[in-house]
């Protein structure tokens, strides 16, 4: 997305707007599949259709980072280095957003979770709206109840039949309908905060623990981590690793929730639903946006 006041080069007009956002989620894509090959400058404009000035320039606007820079976020010494980094920030930013009448969350993300009756009847009468939009990490399914966002799934290798698939049998007894005019506001909603006016709405199904983990997440700022471990003990649940990275991987609102910012003490990036590439690209995409750079040296 570019700033305002930004001049676009005249090889660049088709990687602004939404248009944009599949594209450009292609290359990121590849510099992921490739990290290992450090490809060049130049291989990455092959990609785009641009010369190697217009394609670094359009990537910069875009993620925040030089390709180079982004190849450099890939790294297991990177996640090391941000985990460090996030340690001395993360506890109070947690704190706050577990406690208080003004959770953090409730700043960006108003959370809510179906009653247990709810739960227990799958989702019967619920009429859920769903469409496909373009989103910096690719294509993903949006679905929309009257209570908020009930589900945000990246299209991976089991593509749009997968996310249904999966969708139906969250909420085996709701109605899918497919609707994308219910749903084109999702996307800049999510994407961009700027373009909320208001908290926006997400509804969740899951165990009474799982919500709270999904809660904590949403307390760990753009550009930090936290580890499995870390995440269970500031929910005052220090023996709970495991349990938290199986909640993590229950969560099905992409982004948003996000579970891509827990990764292993180590370092490791650990597991992630939609795939450890896409994880990678968001977690080098908001190093960018954060200023949280490693040595692209």
């Amino acid at each position: 997305m570019s700033g305002a006041g930004t001049v676009i080069g005249a090889g660049e007009e088709s990687l602004t707007g939404a248009a944009g956002f599949e594209r450009m989620a292609r290359a990121i894509r590849w510099l992921v599949v490739n990290r290992e090959a450090q490809p060049r400058l130049a291989e990455l404009a092959s990609v785009l259709g641009l010369s190697p000035w217009h394609a670094q320039r359009a990537f910069v606007r875009w993620t925040g980072l030089t390709p180079k820079q982004f190849l450099a976020q890939l790294t297991l010494e990177a996640a090391k280095a941000r985990l460090r980094a996030s340690e001395s920030v993360l506890g109070a930013a947690l704190d706050l957003g577990l406690s208080g009448p003004s959770r953090l969350h409730d700043l960006f993300v108003r959370l809510e979770a179906m009653t247990p009756g709810e739960y227990r009847a799958g989702g019967a009468g619920l009429e859920l709206r769903w469409g496909v939009h373009p989103t910096p990490f690719g294509p993903a399914l949006f679905v929309a109840s009257p209570r908020g966002l009930a589900r945000l799934a990246f299209l991976g290798e089991g593509g749009l039949e997968g996310a249904l698939a999966e969708a139906r049998a969250d909420w085996p007894l709701s109605r899918l309908i497919e609707d994308p005019g219910a749903t084109e506001a999702l996307p800049a909603a999510v994407f961009d905060p700027r373009a909320r006016d208001a908290p926006l709405r997400v509804l969740v199904k899951g165990t009474a623990f799982q919500v709270r983990v999904w809660r904590a997440l949403l307390g760990i700022p753009e550009g930090a981590v936290a580890s499995y471990g870390g995440l269970a003990a500031a929910m005052g649940e220090p023996g709970a690793s495991r349990a938290v990275g199986a909640a993590c991987g229950r969560n099905r609102i992409g982004w948003l929730i996000p579970c891509h910012r827990v990764i292993r003490e180590s370092g490791a990036l650990g597991g992630y639903h939609w795939g450890l590439d896409l994880k990678r690209a968001m977690l080098a995409f908001e190093a960018g946006r954060s200023g949280v750079l490693a040595d692209a040296a």
